[in-house]
């Protein structure tokens, strides 16, 4: 269950990386994990988020995703890239990237593990590289090339992405995020909010509709 304390233990060393099988991936998360109401906002933007784009940016969207999430990667290969020369690479949107991990918890967890633990400047490459091979990924049934590449990707050795994931704050921090998402009533992945709003169809057309009112309110 998702709201119990991620860990990664399980998966840490070489060994334990090229062990590991992929099941399914999956787009909601468990309903026990969501059974409660929300009434909490979503969490305000802090310095420890990983951001795409200009800090001074009018409009902020927050997306949490899974790295085991099907639709997550869609929306990534297929929509961000016509998303971000819209609106980020022209300073309207920041994009904060926060993570939902979905079942397999376990090996969701670990893929966001290895992309928090990437270098200064290099969560997106991984993040990208997690996205982009999934589809693969699943249908080999083996994370072992998966996990990998992300770490190829990190500007960190495999031996340092471990000793990152071993740390406490880590995991922690993983949970934080969880725990956020859980309060603001995200039960699925991907979820957006435009400006702290939810908006429920994550197409560029719906993002667009919730952004460019506010981009021509300015």
């Amino acid at each position: 269950m998702l709201r119990s304390r991620l860990t990664f233990k399980a998966l840490l060393g070489a060994a334990a990386l090229a062990a590991v099988a992929v099941a399914s991936p999956s787009a909601a998360l468990d309903p026990a994990v969501t059974r409660a109401s929300a009434t909490a906002a979503v969490p305000a933007v802090t310095a420890a988020d990983r951001v795409l784009g200009r800090a001074d940016a009018p409009v902020t969207v927050i997306e949490y995703a899974s790295f085991t999430c099907s639709h997550c990667a869609h929306w990534t290969n297929d929509v961000l890239p016509q998303f971000k020369a819209r609106y980020i690479d022209t300073g309207k949107v920041r994009l904060v990237f926060r993570d939902m991990p979905t079942p397999p918890a376990q090996i969701a967890a670990t893929a966001a593990g290895i992309a928090r633990c990437a270098a200064p400047n290099r969560f997106f490459d991984v993040a990208h590289s997690l996205m982009s091979g999934q589809a693969a990924a699943f249908e080999k049934g083996d994370a072992r090339d998966w996990f990998a590449a992300a770490i190829a990707a990190s500007g960190r050795t495999q031996e340092q992405i471990e000793t990152c994931m071993k740390n406490p704050a880590t995991s922690q921090a993983l949970q934080a995020e969880v725990d956020g998402a859980v309060a603001a009533g995200v039960t699925g992945t991907p979820s957006f909010f435009v400006n702290g709003r939810r908006v429920s169809d994550h197409s560029l057309e719906a993002l667009s509709a919730a952004i460019d009112p506010l981009i021509r309110a300015r």
